[in-house]
């Protein structure tokens, strides 16, 4: 039944100029920034602060601090199914292009970073809410995120994604804020110290469903640690160049609606707990709107499920049957 699951990639520049396409998912980071009166200003100020920030890292061999350039790129997958008769809009994902001013040279970074997906909001703003109905205890059925895992494993290691990728994908995002991490004594020149947490958290189970494993880096000069997911070895597998393309654009976007954590005025200490409740932080000029961020994200599971997780049932059923598990 595998077979009947076919994904296709789209990509277009996420430059000063970009407008969301009708079928974009709206809850995505540079959706929400490419809306309103500000837009064209909110583009361009937030891809001047992720090169910036791509210069303070890679300071060797780089006196002005302006020798690198980073060009993003949105990529779109979506997912054809035989009996459909059509794509079916699944994840969006970035991915960095490095511009080398001083040799002309480009350098492709990681694709990952910002996560966004359907399925993804379905389950967590739709199937989740409804299995907690009435419930006194919160929790997750068994077979949470099970079904995403296997797309997103289908997806990773399809012939479609080696075409135009040559490295597996890094997710980086936000640490979680119900969690406690403790500093390390394991630093990295690029991704600077190590976090461990406490425990894991929903987010690192159901990113562990899809096959990637969590380890939580603060970049030198930064305020709080990373989350990176990655399959492989984060450290061994990607050059210095790849590594900061992927911290100069999420922790920008951290900055933009994260302000409370990742633009904070104090960094984190030995033992941090991440807070939306910090009043001391500064705020970037880029205009985010959040709440609307939250309420799409139920909309658009919503979506998800007439369009998708329903009328295809019987197919997906068979197919997450037959599908790899592990």
């Amino acid at each position: 039944m595998s077979n009947d699951f076919a994904f296709n990639i789209k990509s277009i520049v996420f430059d000063e100029n970009y407008r969301p396409a009708d079928n974009t998912r709206l809850t995505t980071n540079f959706a929400n920034l490419a809306r309103g009166a500000r837009r064209q200003e909110n583009l361009r100020n937030t891809l001047r602060m992720i090169s910036n920030r791509f210069n303070n890292l890679a300071h060797w061999d780089n006196p002005n601090g302006d020798r690198y350039a980073v060009e993003l790129e949105i990529i779109s997958v979506e997912l054809n199914i035989d009996v459909a008769g059509g794509n079916i809009p699944l994840i969006e994902i970035l991915k960095p292009n490095i511009v080398d001013k001083t040799s002309g040279e480009r350098i492709a970074g990681i694709a990952g970073n910002n996560f966004s997906s359907y399925v993804r909001d379905y389950d967590f703003s739709v199937l989740l809410p409804e299995y907690n109905n009435h419930k006194a205890t919160f929790s997750a059925p068994d077979d949470f995120g099970d079904f995403h895992g296997k797309l997103f494993r289908h997806f990773v290691n399809s012939d479609t994604y080696k075409a135009h990728f040559n490295k597996p994908p890094v997710i980086c995002i936000s640490a979680s804020s119900s969690k406690i991490y403790h500093r390390t004594e394991n630093r990295h020149p690029i991704l600077g110290v190590e976090y461990q947490q406490n425990e894991f958290s929903s987010t690192d189970a159901y990113f562990g469903k899809m096959g990637l494993q969590v380890r939580y880096f603060m970049p030198p000069d930064s305020a709080a640690p990373l989350a990176f997911y990655f399959v492989g070895d984060l450290l061994g597998d990607y050059s210095n160049l790849e590594l900061i393309g992927t911290i100069s654009t999420m922790e920008t976007f951290q900055k933009i609606y994260r302000p409370e954590i990742y633009n904070a005025n104090c960094a984190a200490g030995k033992v941090y707990q991440p807070s939306l409740k910090n009043q001391d932080y500064s705020l970037t000029q880029i205009v985010y709107d959040r709440e609307e961020r939250s309420q799409l994200a139920v909309k658009q599971g919503k979506y998800t499920e007439e369009h998708f997780i329903k009328p295809y049932k019987n197919v997906l059923e068979q197919w997450a049957a037959t599908a790899l598990s592990n």
